[in-house]
């Protein structure tokens, strides 16, 4: 038998992600700093996992309701109405996740028929348009702009919007890039989708907590806006926690109850221990979140401060806690070639898909000459192990 003839089609066509294939090449090469996947390098808060073991020992490892431990949504009420001013029921309104890639996957799902059109900005997180196509809807892009800070703007909006259009991704604070939709520039997205009642917001808020200048404002507050939004939250950039794979959505009913039969059928709930370590991360670990964030704040400037050392340089100043986007002019980089990733100096286009490589005053790689300009993902993770081994304070 040949399995290869009778897998789907969109299956087989879907690219393997550039950015995890670059993640396991780097980790098996000596002298090699990965910048690749958003991860903290700090370790999750003491009290979360003494609290998991804690509920382990007390042998709290059953399934929970398919929308998680109440426990947990009244926490996850409560932290969005303290810290967003949003309102969210936890019966109706609150699903916890198997983290936040479930709830986009969930989100599309639920929503997006053959052919209906997701509105994506790029750069983004790279599993939006992947997602999409799976579900036989067309991801349509919406390249954003160095000048406008890589922010989605009005505009941008209104030009990318057809009949067809039935989704927007909200990808902000934005991964890669740092940027930020401050409260004047939703106001203008809102303005646009008002005029349009056709159009759901998925807005990823997975960063919401790793900002500079200022609070996170989510669409949903703005007038008219919670009533099509479904915001995307998870604790694995908040409260280091990317293993424990625990996220949340918060929508109105009407969608919640149409994600969550598909999360009952495939996933059941998410993991317990993770549920319990979640409970103690919002009731009592919301210190840890500003700690991490000066020192992320620490990195980022020290970044900042360093770029004008680095030939073929573009400043670009990062809002977010976790990314720096750095303009870079030709460069000595690993570059996907097929199935293949080679080493070599390369003039890179602006609309390549995958470009991260390692910072160059940490690991010796040369810039070029090159007259494009790209933006380029610096990981604090990375950073923080050069400061610690290399600066003295």
């Amino acid at each position: 038998m040949d399995l290869e003839k009778l897998i789907c089609k969109r299956t087989a066509e879907m690219k393997p992600s550039g950015i995890r294939r670059f993640f396991d090449i780097a980790n098996e090469m000596e002298g090699v700093v990965s910048l690749g996947v958003g991860e903290p390098d700090f370790k999750t808060p003491y009290a979360i996992r003494r609290a998991a073991i804690d509920n382990l020992q007390r042998g709290n490892t059953r399934y929970t309701a398919n929308s998680g431990l109440m426990e947990l949504r009244k926490a996850i009420s409560d932290y969005m109405r303290e810290r967003f001013t949003l309102e969210y029921d936890p019966t109706h309104e609150i699903m916890v996740t198997v983290g936040g890639s479930e709830g986009i996957d969930l989100a599309v799902r639920a929503f997006i028929e053959e052919g209906d059109e997701v509105l994506i900005p790029e750069p983004s997180y790279v599993a939006y348009a992947p997602i999409v196509s799976l579900t036989f809807g067309v991801p349509v892009p919406i390249p954003l702009k160095e000048e406008n800070n890589f922010r989605l703007t009005a505009e941008e909006l209104e030009a990318a919007i057809t009949p067809k259009t039935k989704m927007l991704m909200l990808p902000f604070p934005n991964n890669p890039t740092g940027s930020i939709m401050r409260r004047e520039h939703l106001e203008a997205i809102a303005e646009v989708l008002r005029r349009h009642d056709n159009i759901v917001v998925v807005s990823d808020e997975i960063y919401a907590e790793l900002t500079y200048n200022g609070r996170h404002v989510s669409i949903a507050e703005l007038p008219d806006m919670w009533e099509r939004t479904i915001i995307i939250g998870g604790f694995s950039k908040a409260f280091s926690m990317t293993g424990w794979r625990l996220g949340y959505l918060c929508a109105p009913p009407a969608a919640l109850s149409q994600m969550l039969k598909i999360h009952q059928y495939a996933l059941m709930c998410s993991p317990t221990t993770s549920q319990w370590g979640g409970v103690e991360a919002l009731r009592n670990c919301i210190d840890s979140i500003t700690a991490m964030r000066d020192e992320y704040n620490l990195r980022r400037r020290f970044v900042v401060d360093e770029r004008d050392n680095i030939r073929s340089v573009k400043p670009l100043v990062a809002n977010t806690a976790d990314d720096v986007a750095i303009g870079i002019n030709g460069f000595t980089f690993f570059v996907e070639t097929g199935n293949n990733f080679t080493i070599g100096t390369y003039d890179i286009p602006l609309d390549i898909n995958f470009a991260y490589l390692v910072f160059l005053r940490i690991i010796n790689i040369h810039a070029g000459d090159s007259a494009d300009n790209i933006a380029i993902r610096i990981n604090n993770r990375a950073i923080g192990k050069y400061l610690a081994n290399n600066v003295a304070f």
